[in-house]
């Protein structure tokens, strides 16, 4: 069975934005409630600036959105099905071998 193009894109979108390990723990924190990207900067240890650079990332992927709140923005999943991807992909990986790294796919060249 062929996959459209747009499955294709969206699949590579996905991974785009679960490449990096800060936009990673964005969308686990996210996965568990909207925050305020102040308040979320602090929870993950980060700058605001670095946290903003990635929640930018993450809404450009379509992953995140920004909710006005009076004077401020909150962040939160685009949609719970998200939560429920993340948690899935999690799973399945975790479950086929979960003593690997990238480094050690690296070595064969695929990372």
């Amino acid at each position: 069975m062929l996959t459209l193009a747009s499955d294709i894109e969206v699949l590579a979108r996905f991974g785009r934005a679960l490449a990096d390990p800060l936009r990673c723990r964005v969308l686990l924190a996210l996965r568990q409630a909207p925050a305020y990207p102040a308040e979320l900067a602090d929870a993950l240890g980060v700058s605001r600036t670095r946290l903003s650079n990635h929640l930018a990332c993450l809404r450009d992927c379509g992953l995140v959105v920004a909710l006005p709140d009076g004077r401020r923005t909150r962040y939160e999943l685009a949609d719970e099905r998200l939560g429920h991807a993340l948690d899935d992909l999690r799973a399945a990986v975790v479950a086929v071998e979960a003593g690997r790294t990238c480094g050690d796919a690296d070595e064969k060249g695929c990372c």
